[in-house]
Formats: C-alpha cells, structure tokens, sequence
C-alpha cells in the first residue's frame, strides 16, 4: 500500500494522481511539489506529507493515496470496550485493527501505523479526547486519518458542535457495530 511507504517515486506520485510521470517531474521542476534528488542522481523522490498537501492544493482527489486494508486505532481507557471492538471489526469487517489506553500511546501508534480511522473516546483518562484531535490534525503525516469521537455522554448540541471542531463522526456509546461500520465507511470515503 502506497500510503505506508513515507516517500515515493516520481513513477508512484504519478500513478496515484494518474498523470504521466513525466508531469510529476515537471510540478518537481518547477517548485510546485516538493521533495529532493538522490544524490549522484537525477531521480526525485516525493514525501507523503508534501503530496498530500501538492494534492489538496490542486483539488486532486486522495483515494489513489488510501486503497488497501482499512487501519482503524482505537483509543478508549476501558479494556473491554477495547477488546470487543477489536474483535468484532476484525472478524466482521477484516479492517487492521489496533488499541491504545491513552493519548501518548495513541500519539506513538499514530506516527507507526498512520491509521485510516482513529476511533477516539473523548473521555480517555489523563486526557481531552479534543486536544488528542487537535495533535493528530497538526500533523503533516496523519493528513489522511480520519477521526470518529464516541462518548456516553453526549447531547445532540455537543455532537453538532464536535462536527464542527474536526472530528469526521460522532458516535454516542452505546452504538452498534452496523452503526460503527457506516461511520469508519463514511468517513474514509470523504476526499478533503
């Protein structure tokens, strides 16, 4: 899968924004799209971080960026809720599921996996679920991931208010799995 490469070839950038190679040499030419030379060589290679931005810049959609296996993080301080959702997502969906307990352990997850979905309970313990956010969006490398709050303790004001601050879905617990599927579905389809 392209996305977990961290650089790429002209060749790959091509392929994925399904241009010729021969343009992605001339947007690096020309300053547009950043990246560097191999030494000795006139071959580019291209962040990930640097495409995503040339891309969003350019209104190029970004599903050539996140095909394959879905990788959804969840972040929840109960590790039965962890645990069961682990489960079912893995056995019923085939998604590549892993779990953190906190913040500073999603934060390491995050960097390592780059997941699609990050499934975030915004009462995890030590931690604002909201600031957890606020860290992944800063992040030229978590461009692509999508962020889906759940909390028990939600009115319908603050859900609309979440939408608003960043989070792609809002879900109040308890929810179905049929429930969590069409977020995780929703919110990877969304081309920013």
């Amino acid at each position: 899968m392209l996305h977990e490469k961290e650089v790429l070839t002209t060749g790959e950038v091509a392929k994925i924004c399904n241009v010729a190679p021969r343009t992605v040499s001339k947007w690096f030419d020309s300053g547009q799209l950043k990246g560097y030379r191999i030494p000795g060589s006139k071959d580019r290679r291209i962040p990930v971080s640097q495409l995503v931005r040339f891309m969003k810049e350019h209104r190029i959609p970004l599903d050539g960026l996140t095909s394959g296996q879905v990788r959804v993080l969840i972040v929840d301080q109960d590790a039965e809720i962890r645990r069961t959702l682990s489960e079912l997502l893995t056995q019923q969906t085939g998604y590549a599921v892993e779990d953190a307990s906190g913040g500073f352990e999603a934060g390491l997850l995050c960097q390592r996996l780059k997941p699609h979905v990050l499934l975030l309970d915004l009462h995890v313990e030590g931690d604002d679920g909201r600031r957890i956010a606020e860290i992944i969006r800063a992040s030229d490398d978590l461009q692509l991931t999508r962020i889906i709050a759940m909390s028990s303790r939600l009115t319908d004001g603050q859900i609309a208010q979440l939408r608003t601050q960043g989070f792609d879905q809002v879900l109040k617990k308890p929810f179905q799995l049929r429930q969590l599927v069409e977020a995780i579905e929703k919110a990877t389809s969304i081309i920013h």
